[in-house]
């Protein structure tokens, strides 16, 4: 897995660091094709990654940006969610017992809803997934879920994604937002979106600070976890 960001030059120790957010990018359903820095889905990822950033500035948490090894999902390969096991197995080995949170874009949504079965991860959040019906939850229970999808994404469907909060409610809690107006690229209302990434974050790794990135409004929707078809509309 290629590196979009560089851990700190002493983040090599557990006492230094007090969590670890992972921030992936989208894709298309299948291509082997290598990615690249300037690809738009990774480009994407950049302010998400500086939001949260700064949202979880003096907590300890380091904030990773990894570029997945090929552009596609690659149907029973499942290619970024490999990747993301393989990253994760060395977050582990490096820093131990901290809490991992994931948050992914589209295809990168699916890769860590899938992924977050993996021990290390606590949290995580997908930002307009691509989660198509049949897709597992179960890997889901324990850990903290946020799942928000625009109203107006025409590429991933947002009926897909409240259907799989209704599974995923079956075995965790669930935080589910819709974006009014909301498109797949995250382009309209841009910094509503960074502000929901940005706070799930915060309140997962160092929920005792103060909120910086985001509206009470935002702050408040990311603790809202009701069950049946309970979302809250932004």
């Amino acid at each position: 897995m290629a590196s979009g960001g560089t851990l700190p030059r002493d983040a090599t120790r557990t006492e230094t660091v007090t969590g670890v957010v992972v921030v992936a990018h989208g894709g298309q359903s299948s291509s082997t094709e290598p990615t690249n820095a300037l690809q738009p889905a990774v480009v994407r990822m950049i302010p998400v990654a500086a939001a949260v950033r700064h949202a979880l500035r003096g907590s300890g948490a380091v904030v990773l940006r990894p570029r997945f090894r090929v552009r596609g999902w690659n149907g029973a390969q499942a290619s970024p969610a490999a990747d993301l096991h393989e990253m994760l197995d060395g977050i582990a080995a490096d820093f131990g017992a901290v809490p991992v949170v994931l948050i992914g874009h589209s295809m990168g949504a699916r890769a860590a809803i899938r992924a977050a079965g993996h021990p290390a991860v606590s949290a995580v959040a997908g930002l307009a997934p691509w989660l198509p019906l049949g897709e597992p939850a179960d890997q889901l229970a324990g850990r903290r879920v946020l799942l928000a999808h625009g109203t107006a994404d025409t590429i991933t469907r947002p009926a897909e994604t409240w259907a799989f909060v209704r599974r995923a409610r079956q075995v965790t809690t669930v935080t589910a937002i819709e974006v009014r107006d909301g498109d797949h690229p995250m382009l309209r209302r841009a910094r509503l979106w960074h502000a929901i990434a940005a706070e799930f974050a915060r309140s997962a790794i160092a929920p005792r600070t103060a909120s910086a990135a985001s509206t009470g409004d935002v702050a408040a929707a990311v603790t809202v976890t009701a069950g049946d078809e309970a979302r809250t509309l932004l």
